[in-house]
């Protein structure tokens, strides 16, 4: 029997399949395209590897694909069929446990599995990455950030893979509200791996909730051959460049990289993309800002997926686009289906999150659209503090949150709007865009000097 370069053993893995293995897991760590066929050539070289189609089958769910996760699904039963778990190491075992539970729509016994596994085996990478992703996906923000600070004692500081590890700990750092730590840790991350562009993602995301948008921007130009092509989050880490360009008021910068990096015709429809695209439309649909060819191309793309009910999140932001688009036929039909759905019996876990939440904020979305702003609070109001259980950032879900505000303020909830604006203010100080709602809420209060002073305030942080 082979092991890995740490010692665990793997079990029907030749040499050189295990060789294909470990680069599989290096590109997997820093998000390279070539992962797919480096996975294939772990299987091709060991057709029964437990880890090589542990690795497929995570491969199949963390790209929130419908068809991909149906085919790794397909795949792993039949190689579970043949598999006599009994002579499997217990690592093996869990990995296989916490694969079959992801496929099955059982995330939460999969991340519980893939919990147990790192505590016994901190230094398998495969485990950390994928346990890093579920907790993403489910919004769990204290166990991205404590999945892989506690395995991180494990790991030598000369690992090649500590650097990617320090980048996943940033995250779950700054998902968790540790802003300044996350920044150093991530910045950590980058002197071990200059392109570890999981690393950068975390630090970019420290800025964005401080407000250091500039600072943003400068770090993402210092940057740029290391993370805007060629990798899997490239479009991603170029959506919050423009979130940036957004927050500064450089909207014309926003859509020429909407149109080069977000969405375009040859961008490939995948849903981790689309919902950038829509995310990024919808924060200017929710400004006024009239976008209806590039709504009306996005919407095309995400009714071409013809997706079922995999994903809430997914779903919210095809409800974004229909809506963008003034389709609201789809819209709602994407709501009835759903609805159907969840009042079958199921046992998987986004049955809950489009039941609790999903459902809820697609409403919501659509109600908005229709000119509902009275309904689109009420259906937010309850799942606001809620929202990260159908999963994504906060920057993600910051989207939905600036719905409930703008609705408020269009429906005249005067008492509702200060609220919220209010909380946003104590919690970031510095965002342009809470301090332009709080002059709108001003104007509608009827007092102009408080109004002027939150539109200098915006002014002067979109300068800064």
């Amino acid at each position: 029997m082979t092991a890995d370069r740490h010692g665990y053993p793997m079990s029907d893995t030749g040499a050189e399949a295990l060789a294909h293995y470990e680069q599989a897991l290096d590109d997997l760590l820093f998000f390279r395209p070539r992962i797919a066929e480096t996975s294939e050539a772990v299987l091709a070289a060991s057709p029964r590897s437990v880890l090589g189609h542990s690795l497929a089958a995570y491969l199949g769910v963390l790209g929130t694909e419908e068809k991909d996760a149906a085919a790794a699904r397909d795949r792993f039963v039949r190689f579970r069929a043949g598999l006599d778990t009994e002579r499997l190491t217990p690592r093996e075992r869990m990995h296989v446990a916490a694969a079959t539970a992801w496929l099955d729509g059982d995330l939460y016994g999969a991340g519980r599995t893939l919990g147990d596994l790192t505590i016994a085996f901190p230094r398998d990478a495969l485990a950390l990455f994928a346990g890093h992703q579920h907790d993403f996906l489910t919004g769990d923000a204290q166990r991205l950030r404590d999945r892989v600070g506690g395995a991180l004692d494990a790991w030598d500081g000369d690992d090649p893979h500590h650097g990617p590890l320090l980048g996943m700990y940033a995250f779950g750092l700054e998902e968790s509200g540790h802003y300044e730590r996350a920044e150093e840790v991530g910045l950590a991350a980058l002197a071990q791996h200059p392109g570890d562009v999981w690393g950068i993602h975390g630090v970019v995301h420290t800025y964005e909730m401080r407000g250091r948008f500039t600072d943003g921007i400068r770090f993402l130009d210092a940057r740029t051959d290391d993370w805007s092509q060629g990798s899997l989050l490239t479009v991603h880490n170029w959506w919050h460049y423009a979130l940036y360009s957004l927050e500064i008021g450089a909207t014309d910068r926003v859509l020429e990289i909407y149109d080069a990096a977000l969405h375009h015709d040859a961008s490939a429809g995948a849903a981790m993309e689309l919902l950038d695209a829509a995310a990024l439309l919808w924060r200017l649909y929710l400004a006024q800002d009239d976008q209806s060819a590039r709504w009306s191309r996005l919407a095309d793309a995400w009714e071409n997926r013809q997706d079922g009910p995999h994903y809430a999140f997914n779903d919210a932001h095809a409800v974004m686009a229909y809506v963008g688009a003034g389709r609201f036929v789809q819209a709602q039909r994407l709501v009835r289906d759903r609805e159907t759905w969840v009042a079958a019996e199921s046992a998987v876990s986004n049955r809950a999150m489009t039941a609790e939440v999903g459902l809820p904020v697609c409403r919501a979305l659509i109600a908005y659209g229709q000119h509902d702003y009275d309904r689109a609070a009420d259906l937010l109001l309850p799942v606001r503090h809620r929202l990260n259980t159908f999963g994504g950032s906060h920057a993600q879900r910051d989207a939905i949150q600036r719905t409930l505000v703008e609705a408020a303020l269009r429906a005249g909830r005067a008492d509702l709007a200060r609220t919220l604006l209010s909380e946003r203010i104590q919690l970031r100080p510095v965002c342009p865009y809470t301090w332009s709602a709080k002059a709108r809420l001003e104007e509608q209060l009827g007092d102009p000097a408080r109004a002027a002073a939150a539109r200098e305030r915006a002014a002067a942080q979109a300068s800064a």
